[in-house]
């Protein structure tokens, strides 16, 4: 069993699915399908098996993955290791970041970070700010940026907030906003519950959802052609000073804001790409903590 056994564990436990992993490795469905009877055969185990639903693992199979999930970190460790010993900062970083900060922000982060060290390679994922936050747990990343306010127990550094608006094409009276259009998007739940818990508190009828959208942009497109308002968090509002934006507050006149964090986990600072990455982040972006919403 050796390195290319153990990527094709962890990536079949991750896909439950033969084909999705073939695809992913590059490796034919009856090559994959045969290394697999072949540790079978090295250790006498059966390691998974076919259902409806795709590959579920045995117990034993389970095992294998968590064995082959940790060579593969101390290998990693190991090759960071070596490359310290050069005194160079290089490797692969592994970042996951919310698919909005990452469409609006990173891009220059990234670009002024790389300028830096040439040498570091970026592997990249985005989603939703909850599906961060279980990459950085399962270890599938170094590094988070997540926005909202969420659990961890690790360090986390706040690097941007920003206001949330009632955002339109023309000029409306806040008060009448349970009677005009709005559309509506799928978020991450930290900031939907912002919204509706702000809403509860200033109305009390539901607001009149005309569009449901998936996308955030597409919503901002929406609203931008006049064909209703939406509440917009200031990252995606950049550029629009054609629309009228209307800060949300609290009843008693206290600011919402939406934060971005940077998380990560103490033991991976003492790699060296994440040190520099997090170094970079916190001289350039890191925001003084403020008591609000």
């Amino acid at each position: 069993m050796d390195e290319k056994d153990w990527i094709i564990l962890k990536t079949i436990y991750e896909d439950r699915n033969i084909t999705k992993a073939s695809e992913r490795l590059y490796i034919s469905q009856p090559s994959l399908t045969y290394r697999i009877k072949q540790l079978e055969k090295e250790f006498g185990v059966k390691i998974l098996s076919r259902g409806k639903k795709g590959v579920e693992f045995t117990e034993h199979g389970e095992y294998l993955v968590q064995y082959a999930s940790n060579m593969l970190s101390l290998l990693e460790r190991i090759k960071e290791q070596l490359s310290n010993m050069n005194d160079k900062v290089k490797g692969t970083l592994k970042l996951a970041a919310s698919r909005i900060y990452a469409r609006y922000e990173l891009p220059g982060i990234l670009s002024l970070f790389l300028k830096r060290y040439p040498d570091i390679d970026i592997q990249l994922k985005t989603g939703f700010s909850s599906e961060v936050y279980q990459m950085l747990h399962k270890e599938e990343v170094h590094v988070g940026i997540v926005r909202g306010n969420h659990d961890w127990d690790g360090p986390k550094i706040l690097i941007s907030e920003e206001k949330i608006y009632v955002v339109s094409k023309y000029r409306i009276d806040l008060s009448n906003l349970p009677a005009i259009p709005r559309v509506n998007y799928t978020t991450d739940p930290s900031l939907k519950s912002i919204i509706d818990s702000w809403w509860k508190e200033i109305f009390d009828i539901p607001p009149n959802i005309t569009m449901e959208v998936d996308l955030i942009d597409t919503c901002r497109e929406m609203v931008i052609h006049g064909l209703g308002y939406a509440i917009l968090p200031g990252i995606c509002l950049k550029g629009l000073d054609n629309l009228y934006k209307y800060e949300i507050t609290s009843k008693d006149g206290s600011p919402i804001y939406r934060r971005t964090w940077l998380i990560f986990r103490n033991s991976t600072l003492d790699l060296s790409k994440v040190s520099a990455f997090v170094d970079f982040v916190q001289t350039n972006y890191k925001q003084p903590a403020r008591e609000h919403n």
